[in-house]
């Protein structure tokens, strides 16, 4: 029997108490009695106890203010709702979310059609973009394409350097070189300064002769496997000189102030390098002919002239004059006539001229400003491999600031005359300008700068 109500009202068996004094019951589980809140509203079923076994739930009601908890077998969901304000947080096998939705805010990162293909196929995956799957796909086709590129490459340098030019190494084979003991040079002996045999006989000096030994080391010759032999003018095309017998030898390499023509280049027997010296070509007189300076070939008009036989020289020479010139085989011969007075003046190369007037102070040097340049360089004759490797060690020269040999010959054996030769364009002071010959190298032997030679022959 129900007990009755200290206010005289009724209160069902297991009622919560107002004053919060809350009675039991021995009612079932599940089974509840509501009564009318305060707001008129009924109380819910579950609001204090029981309910089914798969939903637990508490919820407490004031004004816009809702609490909900639930949970399910793949889901606990805590959400807490104010305003619209809302936040869920969910988790599943793959990945936890948490997600607050305000005002129409929140979405999934996966696409529609991945999430509707997941839930048709709960054992499937389908890797999405940042994945690791997909991460590695990436650094796969990236390393491939790496692969591609480096393969190109050196198929490219491959076939480049199968077909490119010859290496130094190749190049000394085919010229031969490698065969040899020693390097046969054929230079003059009789132009102080320039190359001279000594009064004893034993060797050579001169500008000329450094820039042999130069050229030879580069070749692979020591100084002392170097062979200079004596050559006349008109044998440097033929490269025939002669050795310590008086026998005619063929050298390998002419080194004798021999002079680029357009004539020359076109001989076949004729391979010149690249310039060595640049000088011009000048007048000698006694220091008593009666013209105080001779400012061209012109003004030797009727005057027995000497000069060298088969030279540039002569050549211009017979332009200006019209009477015979002399032609002699030795520039010294020459200087020796003019000497004793049997012929008034000489001409040839400045720089050939200026040693025999520094010696000797009753000869007068004229400068008859020829605007044509005369070019030294080396015949290596028709072996075109030897003439390459000429050629690159006159651009070593050049090019290498380090490599001072040239500039060390010119100083020693040049420098000197000037002062005895005033008034005259002897020899220019730099080394003529050589671009690099084609000779194969890989790219970190390449150290030397290009050069951009406008002028050259």
């Amino acid at each position: 029997m129900a007990e009755e109500p200290a206010d005289g009202g009724t209160r069902a068996e297991g009622t919560p108490d107002p004053s919060g004094n809350h009675g039991h019951s021995d009612r079932q589980p599940g089974r509840e009695v509501g009564r009318p809140a305060d707001d008129g509203r009924e109380g819910r079923p579950g609001g204090e106890t029981g309910g089914s076994p798969g939903d637990d739930r508490d919820r407490w009601s004031d004004d816009r203010h809702d609490r909900e908890r639930r949970f399910d077998g793949r889901h606990e969901r805590g959400r807490w709702d104010d305003d619209r304000y809302g936040h869920e947080r969910r988790f599943d096998e793959r990945y936890e979310h948490d997600r607050w939705d305000d005002d129409r805010y929140g979405r999934d990162p996966r696409p529609e059609d991945v999430r509707s293909f997941e839930d048709a196929y709960p054992g499937a995956r389908i890797d999405l973009p940042g994945t690791p799957a997909r991460r590695g796909f990436r650094r796969f086709r990236l390393t491939a394409w790496i692969a591609l590129v480096v393969a190109a490459v050196v198929v490219g340098v491959s076939i480049a350097w199968v077909n490119g030019p010859l290496t130094e190494a190749e190049l000394r084979e085919k010229a031969g070189l490698l065969s040899k003991d020693r390097l046969r040079i054929g230079v003059k002996d009789d132009t102080p300064g320039i190359a001279l045999r000594s009064k004893d006989g034993s060797g050579f000096e001169g500008f000329d002769i450094d820039i042999a030994y130069m050229i030879a080391a580069d070749l692979g010759f020591r100084r002392d496997q170097v062979e200079f032999m004596s050559i006349e003018t008109e044998d440097r095309a033929r490269m025939q000189a002669r050795n310590g017998n008086g026998e005619f030898v063929r050298v390998d390499l002419v080194v004798a102030t021999f002079s680029v023509t357009s004539d020359r280049k076109a001989d076949p027997s004729v391979g010149f390098s690249t310039p060595y010296l640049f000088t011009e070509q000048s007048v000698v007189t006694r220091s008593d002919y009666q013209d105080e300076h001779v400012a061209s070939l012109g003004q030797l008009e009727g005057r027995k002239v000497c000069s060298l036989g088969t030279s540039t020289s002569l050549v211009e020479l017979s332009k200006a004059i019209k009477g015979n010139p002399i032609a002699e085989g030795l520039i010294s011969k020459c200087v020796e006539r003019l000497r004793r007075g049997d012929i008034d003046a000489v001409t040839t190369d400045a720089a050939l001229l200026a040693g025999f007037v520094a010696q000797d102070r009753n000869l007068r040097h004229h400068d008859i400003a020829l605007e044509k340049t005369e070019m030294w360089a080396v015949n290596a004759g028709p072996n075109a491999a030897l003439r390459t490797l000429v050629d690159l060690a006159l651009y070593r020269s050049y090019a290498d600031p380090q490599n001072q040999r040239w500039e060390e010959a010119y100083k020693t054996h040049i420098e000197p005359l000037l002062k005895a030769n005033p008034g005259v364009n002897v020899a220019q002071a730099e080394q003529p300008c050589a671009l690099p010959p084609p000779v194969r190298r890989w790219p970190w032997e390449r150290t030397l700068p290009l050069q951009d030679c406008p002028s050259a022959p």
